[in-house]
């Protein structure tokens, strides 16, 4: 069982790498396959929609087929065949294609180690583990920072997408051969298995919907595409520059997934310490609008705090997992992941219509449009959360 869990981590420090290397690669993409902010950004948020639209049949099969079955086939047939759709790509819709491939591939890897955490482990430790492989998976962002500029500029770009390709297969082939799926669920004479409707029908998880559709938005999204666009147009950064500013923030991701972890046993509460968390964040979010230009340095400490300030989604998805029965686990925990993720992939397309619809001058106001924008909406989310009941194991 341990083994199958360190080769779903790996799967998803590649998830991670995957949601966020665009930012990194954006001025070579542009020269070379004439991809603009506007197209990357649309390729982003195709990764995941595609992401968040698999969440469905994904909790049907973690429920049905098994973590080892729906894990192991989605990352290494369209995990890596989205890989190597972008590393021979030409144009910036192969981009696109292989956004969507590659967000489908990962769209099971979290959810089958948190449905193993669920059936396996003690509900008091939840939210623990899910900060746990969070934090260790966002070792990804890291990869995909200064890492991946390094090995683009010695390599090449569509040499090291092409080797990573081939660690996406043999993630793939390594969690079938590992993964023990749990035992199966005994259920009385009759008994049906439960449906996504009655997940639904949990009347706590709607108060929590929305702040998880928007909590993790600003980070994925500044982190995984703008963070490069913005530095490059308000600072002139180069690839380097723009490359040690997103290991920050990969840094900053680490801390915050690892950090918010246990705050709930040691507050005693998960409602408190989200929703302190999520204003602080906003509130960064409303200080980089009102000071878009500050500095480089003062830019990247505000967007750093919101990096760490809003990767509470471990903390939000142990909540939301306190409300269900053992049998909708798999389509309960996978409908939640469905609103942060789909919240991202929507989030970051219309975050680029905010910046199309921006004054064009000073060079700074469409990301001061954008840095607004996002945190508006984590600001009414924590409004709506705020009625949410509280729950602990």
């Amino acid at each position: 069982m341990k083994i199958g869990i360190g080769f779903l981590v790996i799967g998803y420090v590649l998830s991670q790498f995957y949601r966020a290397f665009l930012a990194v690669l954006t001025p070579v993409l542009g020269r070379e396959l004439g991809a603009g902010a506007d197209a990357l950004a649309l390729s982003s948020g195709l990764w995941f929609l595609s992401f968040a639209l698999m969440q469905i049949p994904v909790g049907w099969a973690l429920d049905t087929l098994g973590p080892r079955r729906t894990a192991a086939w989605l990352i290494g047939v369209a995990g890596g065949a989205g890989a190597v759709v972008f590393a021979v790509a030409q144009v910036p819709w192969h981009l696109h294609l292989s956004m969507v491939l590659i967000g489908a591939g990962c769209s099971p890897v979290l959810m089958a180690a948190y449905y193993i955490f669920g059936r396996v482990y003690s509900a008091r430790v939840f939210a623990t583990l899910a900060g746990a492989i969070i934090g260790v998976g966002t070792l990804g962002n890291i990869a995909g920072a200064w890492p991946l500029a390094w090995a683009a500029e010695t390599f090449g770009w569509r040499e090291t997408v092409m080797a990573l390709a081939l660690l996406t297969v043999i993630t793939g082939l390594a969690m079938w051969r590992f993964i023990q799926d749990p035992p199966a669920l005994e259920r009385a004479e009759g008994e049906a298995k439960g449906t996504l409707l009655d997940v639904l029908r949990i009347p706590a998880i709607w108060l929590i919907l929305p702040l998880l559709f928007v909590n993790y938005a600003p980070a994925a999204g500044l982190r995984g595409l703008w963070v490069g666009p913005y530095y490059a147009d308000v600072y002139d950064a180069n690839a380097i520059d723009i490359g040690h500013v997103t290991l920050i923030m990969a840094i900053a991701m680490v801390v915050g997934a690892f950090a918010y972890g246990p705050l709930d046993r040691i507050f005693g509460t998960r409602k408190g310490v989200v929703l302190v968390g999520n204003t602080l964040s906003g509130l960064c979010l409303v200080a980089l609008w009102w000071m878009p230009a500050s500095g480089f340095w003062a830019s990247a400490v505000l967007l750093s705090a919101v990096c760490i300030l809003g990767l509470s989604f471990p903390l939000i998805m142990a909540h939301g997992r306190s409300f269900f029965p053992p049998q909708l686990l798999g389509r309960g925990v996978t409908l939640l992941n469905m609103f942060s993720i789909g919240g991202v992939g929507v989030l970051q397309v219309l975050s680029n219509r905010v910046y199309e619809a921006a004054p064009a001058a000073p060079v700074s106001a469409p990301y001061a449009s954008i840095f607004l924008f996002f945190g508006l909406l984590v600001l009414a989310g924590c409004a709506i959360y705020a009625f949410s009941q509280d729950r602990t194991d």
